[in-house]
C-alpha cells in the first residue's frame, strides 16, 4: 500500500557521498532524483511477504542471534538494484526516528545486523530479504535502536555546475531489546525560565520554561507532561506534535510557553512529567511521575507605572484641594480684617459697623478669583 513518501539525502561528491536518512514508523515510498522515475517501499515482512508490522521489535539474549525479514518493493517501470544498509538509530529533537548517515560510523545495534549488500528487484516486483541480528555477549541489557534502508544513487549538478551524487533511501526502525533487568528511568534537568510582559497593564504576559528530560535507564521511555506558571498551564508535547520517545541515554530539550501569567515579581512554576514504558507485548512498566519546581522573575512594570500614574493624579487632586482651602481661609481672614478696620473707623465716627454679608461675599469672590 502506498503511503505519503518520506525522502532524505545529502548532496556530496562522488568520492564521498554524505547522507542523511529519515526513517518513519509506517511503510514509506520514496522517489529518487534519477533520470528514470524510481519509486520503492521497504517494510517488515515474513518469509512469505510484507506483513502488518511498521517496525521490528525483537527480544534477544546477549550472545544470541535472531533472524527476521523485510520486503523491498519496486514500484517503478524498470528493474532496479538497491543498496541495502543498516545503521544506529536515534530520535531527532522533533521526536522523529532517524538513522546515522552513510559517512557516520555505527557503534551499537547498527553493527549487529547482517544482510546482503544489494538486492535487485524487477519492475513491479517484491523481494523478501532475510537479515540476522547478532547480539554481542557483553551487550548491555535494554533497548538498542537501528534502522534498515534500501537506497539508490542518482547524479546531478550543484549551483556551481559541479557533478554531485545524491543517495536517497527509505527504511524502517529495528528495536532490539537485550534481555535482562529492564529499569526505565528519567530525570528533569537544566531548567531555565523567561517572561515576556504585556505593556497593557490589564493584560497578563507569557512565561517560557525550558528544561531537559534525560533517559537515565535502559529502556525506551515516552514522556508527556504539563508546565504550570502562576495561574496558567500548558501541556507538552502539544496535541499537534509527535510523540516524544527517548532511547536509553537520550536527552531532549523542551521549551513550553504558558500564557495568561500575571507578573507578580516572583511567579511560581512547576514541571509535571508522566513517563511511561512498555514491554514488547504492550504491557506497561510502572514508572513514578516526576515534578520539579522553578521560579520566574516577572517585574510588573506596566502595573507599577499605572499605579504611579494614579498616585500622581491623586496627589495632584489633594494638593489642589488643600491649596483651595488655604486660599479660602486667607480670604475669610482678610474679610474679617477689612470688616474690623471698617468698624474701627466707624467707631471713631460714633457708628457701629459689624462684619456684613456683603463683606463675606466679597471675601468669597476674592477666594474664587485666586
Amino acid at each position: 500500500m502506498r503511503r505519503r513518501i518520506f525522502r532524505w539525502g545529502r548532496v556530496g561528491s562522488w568520492a564521498s557521498v554524505a547522507l542523511a536518512a529519515v526513517l518513519v514508523a509506517v511503510p514509506a515510498v520514496a522517489t529518487a532524483d534519477a533520470a528514470a522515475d524510481i519509486t520503492w517501499s521497504v517494510t517488515p515482512a515474513s518469509v512469505n511477504g510484507p506483513d502488518d508490522r511498521s517496525v521490528i521489535e525483537q527480544e534477544v539474549d546477549a550472545g544470541s542471534s535472531s533472524q527476521d525479514f523485510f520486503a523491498v518493493r519496486n514500484l517503478s517501470q524498470s528493474e532496479v538494484t538497491f543498496r541495502l544498509s543498516a545503521a544506529d538509530g536515534y530520535y531527532t529533537d522533533a521526536g522523529r526516528f532517524n538513522m546515522l548517515a552513510a559517512d557516520e560510523e555505527s557503534v551499537d545495534a547498527g553493527t549487529w545486523i547482517a544482510m546482503p549488500e544489494t538486492v535487485t528487484v524487477g519492475a513491479g516486483a517484491t523481494v523478501v530479504v532475510p537479515f540476522t541480528t547478532t547480539v554481542p555477549a557483553d551487550a548491555i541489557p535494554g533497548d538498542h535502536a537501528a534502522g534498515i534502508a534500501a537506497s539508490v544513487l542518482s547524479s546531478g549538478t550543484d549551483d556551481g555546475g559541479a557533478q554531485v551524487g545524491v543517495e536517497s533511501r527509505v527504511g524502517f526502525r529495528v528495536l532490539t531489546r537485550v534481555t535482562g533487568e529492564i529499569t526505565p528511568s528519567v530525570e528533569i534537568a537544566a531548567i531555565s525560565t523567561g517572561y515576556e510582559m504585556s505593556w497593557n497593564p490589564v493584560r497578563p504576559g507569557v512565561a517560557t520554561v525550558t528544561f531537559d528530560v534525560r533517559n537515565t535507564g535502559n529502556a525506551s521511555v515516552s514522556v508527556v507532561g504539563r508546565v504550570s506558571a502562576g495561574t496558567g498551564s500548558a501541556a507538552f508535547p502539544a496535541p499537534d506534535e509527535p510523540q516524544q520517545l527517548l532511547l536509553p541515554g537520550d536527552s531532549r530539550s523542551f521549551t513550553v510557553t504558558v500564557g495568561e501569567v500575571w507578573p507578580t515579581l516572583f511567579v511560581p512554576a512547576s514541571i509535571s512529567l508522566t513517563p511511561s514504558a512498555t514491554d514488547f507485548g504492550g504491557a506497561r512498566i510502572d514508572m513514578a511521575p516526576l515534578a520539579s519546581d522553578a521560579t520566574i522573575w516577572a517585574v510588573p512594570i506596566p502595573q507599577l507605572l499605572l499605579i504611579l500614574g494614579l498616585a500622581l493624579v491623586l496627589l495632584a487632586l489633594l494638593w489642589g484641594r488643600r491649596r483651595s482651602r488655604r486660599k479660602f481661609a486667607e480670604a475669610i481672614t482678610a474679610a474679617r480684617e477689612e470688616g474690623m478696620a471698617s468698624a474701627g473707623a466707624r467707631a471713631h465716627a460714633g457708628e457701629s459697623a459689624p462684619l456684613t454679608r456683603s463683606a463675606l461675599r466679597s471675601a468669597e469672590r476674592r477666594d474664587g478669583d485666586g
